[in-house]
Parts: structure tokens; sequence; C-alpha cells
């Protein structure tokens, strides 16, 4: 039987404390713990606009849910209650408010639950949540800031921790990919995220996914075609008219921690600088600051990270060999040298014995053409660079490599201990110190040194 409940309201605090009533509440039966959800959505989308003004307290309340008696005791019910009312919520309902107030504290609860226990994206994919979440992305910009960013958080997080299924991919389309980019492409409306950062992360793990449906074959076509990636279809079709993207992932990548997400930048760049529709598109002042922020993060990256190392290096030689770059003026040549030699020595007095891929790629990269003294091209190289493996040529596996590549969310990239970087960084003294990329990423750059 439904019932309604009034609420006569004086103050914040009386919010929070019918709230922490309504999701206390011990249910024992499927219909009371549905009796209880409606009320918390009721209650909460009500006083929305007068008391959950800011996203903080959005994620408040789904905190204050989560951490209830109501969910503790029930939590997979109450997951795919919530996940069940996201999906009925249909686009002419949204056409009220107070539709798109329940909608915007469902979704903030899926992302909060989400982000603690992974189940609750498997979930969501499991209950076809993926196509309503493209579809709010395309149709609901404009209604809600807060709910599109959060639209567009759940597709990314849902989409990092599980590969997608090929139905789910094939419901991407050109326009969504055009859509996402324009975005981009626009005056950013929130000053503290200049760089669109939620579409740019959608955009990241959408070519993740691609590259991990190519090279599995249980996702292949029945007349082995493969799916076509659209994030580098429409860049290397339009790419010219969409080179903020380009621009932000540099900046992104010289400043970001976190371990999966710098995977994800250069999982894209690999594919840039090696299919040849996208050799060049970039502008050659950001490929000069993406050789810096390559040469500082290989020296710094500890011992233990071999992975990211290698994709650093996996990028590295398509960018010096394919782009640009290869054309004299050539940028930095010396300063790569010395990196590559310090990470190919087996052994060095400020960093520990390498393992056979680092020393492989990084005699790849050493032997791209114009890195080689021009009058032995075939071997200064490698001899220059003290290298002994006479095998430098690169796996054909490396692509499937690549997109395997991954991290968990959450993980911090760690830094190699101070002595170690500022030796190190001594003989490549031209690189000291943070990348520092103007604010239009194309106009220019400056390097300064540490203090």
């Amino acid at each position: 039987m439904e019932f309604e409940v009034s609420y006569t309201l004086d103050n914040e605090q009386q919010f929070w404390d019918e709230l922490d009533d309504i999701v206390s509440a011990h249910c024992q039966t499927q219909l009371l713990i549905d009796h209880a959800l409606k009320s918390y959505l009721r209650f909460t989308s009500s006083y929305k606009h007068e008391y959950l003004k800011s996203e903080y307290d959005v994620a408040r309340c789904s905190y204050r849910l989560r951490e209830s008696v109501l969910f503790s005791a029930h939590k997979d019910y109450v997951r795919r209650q919530i996940i069940h009312t996201f999906l009925q919520l249909s686009v002419a309902q949204l056409a009220q408010e107070s539709a798109t107030d329940t909608l915007h504290l469902l979704a903030s609860f899926l992302l909060f639950d989400g982000k603690q226990s992974e189940k609750t994206f498997e979930m969501m994919k499991d209950d076809g949540v993926f196509p309503r979440l493209l579809e709010l992305v395309q149709s609901r910009r404009g209604d809600d800031p807060g709910l599109y960013r959060i639209t567009l958080d759940l597709l990314y997080e849902m989409s990092r921790i599980q590969r997608l299924s090929m139905e789910d991919l094939k419901l991407i389309d050109d326009a969504l990919v055009t859509y996402l980019f324009e975005i981009i492409e626009e005056p950013p409306d929130d000053s503290s995220d200049p760089y669109h950062y939620p579409v740019i992360r959608v955009l990241l793990v959408l070519n993740e996914q691609y590259m991990l449906a190519a090279h599995d074959p249980d996702n292949g076509e029945s007349n082995n075609q493969p799916l076509t990636n659209k994030v580098i279809k429409i860049l290397g079709i339009q790419g010219s008219a969409y080179k903020t993207l380009g621009e932000n992932i540099i900046l992104l990548l010289n400043r970001e921690s976190e371990t999966s997400l710098q995977l994800l930048i250069l999982k894209l760049l690999y594919l840039l600088f090696t299919t040849r529709a996208t050799h060049e598109y970039f502008y050659t002042n950001d490929l000069r600051v993406l050789v810096d922020v390559i040469i500082r993060n290989l020296l710094d990256l500890p011992d233990e990270s071999e992975a990211l190392r290698h994709m650093y290096l996996r990028v590295l030689y398509p960018l010096l060999a394919h782009t640009q770059l290869r054309r004299p003026p050539h940028y930095k040549r010396e300063e790569i040298l010395r990196m590559l030699q310090t990470l190919s020595h087996a052994r060095s007095a400020h960093f520990k014995p390498i393992d056979d891929t680092t020393v492989r790629l990084a005699n790849r990269c050493g032997e791209v053409q114009w890195l080689a003294d021009p009058e032995t091209p075939e071997n200064a190289a490698r001899l220059h660079l003290g290298m002994t493996n006479p095998q430098a040529k690169e796996s054909s596996l490396s692509v499937v490599e690549v997109a395997a590549l991954k991290e968990r969310p959450g993980v911090m990239t760690p830094s190699r201990s101070g002595a170690d970087v500022d030796s190190a960084r001594r003989s490549n003294s031209s690189t000291t110190g943070d990348v520092q990329v103007g604010a239009n990423g194309s106009s220019g750059y400056e390097l300064t040194s540490e203090a």
C-alpha cells in the first residue's frame, strides 16, 4: 500500500536528522525496503534545491544511505532497486524538474557506491545501464551541469573496471564521439576544470575499450571485420578541427599522478602515433612538450614501475619515428640519447639492474634514424648507448600488450627518491624540473628548473 508523508522543515539540521531517520529503518520485507527507498528519493528530491545545493551535499546524501542500516542489511537488493529506478526514468519524465533531481540523486549514489565496490558497476553493465548513460550524455547536457558531470563520471568509472560487450560498443556512433570532441573545443563552463576533464576521460576509456575488443578473439565478428575505433576514426578524418584534445591530454599527462589514467593517455598516444592518418595530428610545439614530459617521467619512475616505463618507451618510438619530429631541426637529440643510455645500462650507480624489456624498448628507440650517427646509421645508436642486445625489433604482440596493460584505479605513480632523481636529471639538465606549459598548449612552453 502506497502512502505519502509530508515534511515541514525549519532548517538544514532538521533535513539531515529526518534523512537519517528514513535510512535507519529496519526493514524485514522487500516491500518495506521499497517504501524506505521511495521515501528517501521523495524527501531528498523535494529539498534538493533548498539543502542540496552543492555536489558535496549530494554526495553527503549518498554517503548517508550507503552507511545506513537500510543499505548494510540489504546491499544487493538496494543496489538493484536503485539501478532499476535509474533505468525506468524516461526521457519524457525528465522534462519535469523533480524527475531530473531524482535522477541526479540516483546517479550520485551509483557513482559513490561503485567507487567503494566494483560490484555495483558490474551490476550496472549486466542490467543494461551503458546504453542509458550514452543516451543521457547526448541529451541532458543543458539541464543540470552537476548531473551531466556525474553521468560522464559513471560512464567512465563503469567502463574502466570491466570489459564492455560488443553489443554495447556498437551503440557508440560517430555522432556521439564527434559531440564529445566538440564539447572539448568549447570554452569550459567551470573555471576549476579548464580541460573538460570528465569528457576527456570518457574518450580515453572508450579508446581503451576499442583496443581491447580489437585484440580479443572472443569478441571477433563473424565476417572477420573488426569493430572500428570511432575515437581514432574521427581524429583521422577531422583531426584538424579537434586540436584541443591533443593539447589537453599532454597537459594532463604532465600533471597526472594516477597510474591508470597515465596508461589511458599513453594508449591513445600510442594509437595516434602508429596510425598513418594521425601521425601529424599534434602541433609540433605540443610534440616537443611531450618529449620533455616523457624524458622527465622516465627518469623519475622508480624501479618497480616497469609496466609504465615500458609504455612510455613504446610511445616514444613512434613519436620520434613517425611524427614531424623526424624532420630537422631535431629536438633534444643529445638529451634523448643520454636518457636512453641511463635506462639501458645493465647496472648504474643510481638505478638497479634493469629488465630485458626495457633494454629492448630503449634499444629500439635508439635506432630511430635521426638519433643515429649519420656516418654509420645502422650501428652508431647502439654503440653510443652501450647496448649489447642485437634483437632490437619490437614484438609483433606489442599492440596486444599495450591494449592489455591495466592498473587498478586510484593507484598513484610513485617517484624515485630525491637523490636518484637529482643525479639522473643533472645528466639531462635541460629537462630538469616540471614541464611548464602555456594555457593554449600549441603557442609555446617553457621549462623551469627546480629550486
